[in-house]
């Protein structure tokens, strides 16, 4: 049995669905299955904007989290990764914190539509 191949990145136009699916304020998980492989990436929703991650920590190549969907302090103000500790701003993935100090998550481009989230150039 071979290995599903994980992708890390998308093509743009993909619908995702409405942006009032993800609670203000909170992240989804998204796995998007394509014919090259599998993309693992995560959303966080502020207001009428959304932030998209590719899930894998920068400091051990793990998914940030180990319960689907907590991918927030539970403040909501960063991101933070469950294994370690690294805690990462929302805007722009930057790691305030932790074992990867300095590091970013993979931006995965994502853009909302008329409501609808899309995957983005």
């Amino acid at each position: 049995m071979s290995e599903e191949t994980r992708l890390f990145a998308t093509p743009a136009g993909i619908s995702l669905g409405a942006l009032d699916t993800i609670e203000d304020g909170k992240a989804r998980n998204v796995v998007i299955q394509l014919r090259a492989g599998r993309f693992h990436g995560f959303i966080v929703r502020q207001g009428g904007e959304a932030f998209g991650y590719v899930d894998r920590c920068p400091h051990a190549g793990l998914p940030l989290t180990q319960v689907l969907d907590d991918y927030l302090t539970p403040d909501g103000t960063m991101i933070a990764c469950q294994w370690h500790g690294a805690l990462f701003r929302i805007t722009d993935g930057l790691c305030m914190g932790g074992p990867c100090a300095g590091q970013s998550l993979s931006a995965w481009p994502v853009a909302v539509q008329d409501g609808m989230l899309v995957t983005a150039a």
